[in-house]
């Protein structure tokens, strides 16, 4: 994966009722409200942490 590649991150779920370890991923990916998009360069980190919360958020590449 190049490292200009940008995707954008939406929160589409609260993590409201969720374990603790989804909150913090969803923190560390920098979002903190519903329907909050962030852009992050497309990393095999990046990726990993969206991967654990599907449920939660949506990609666009």
């Amino acid at each position: 994966m190049a490292n200009n590649e940008k995707v954008k991150i939406t929160l589409k779920k609260s993590t409201i009722g969720s374990p603790v370890k989804h909150t913090k991923i969803v923190k560390a990916l920098g979002l903190t409200k519903t329907n909050q998009v962030v852009e992050h360069n497309k990393t095999d980190i990046i990726m990993g942490m969206v991967n654990k919360i599907p449920h939660l958020v949506q990609v666009v590449e």
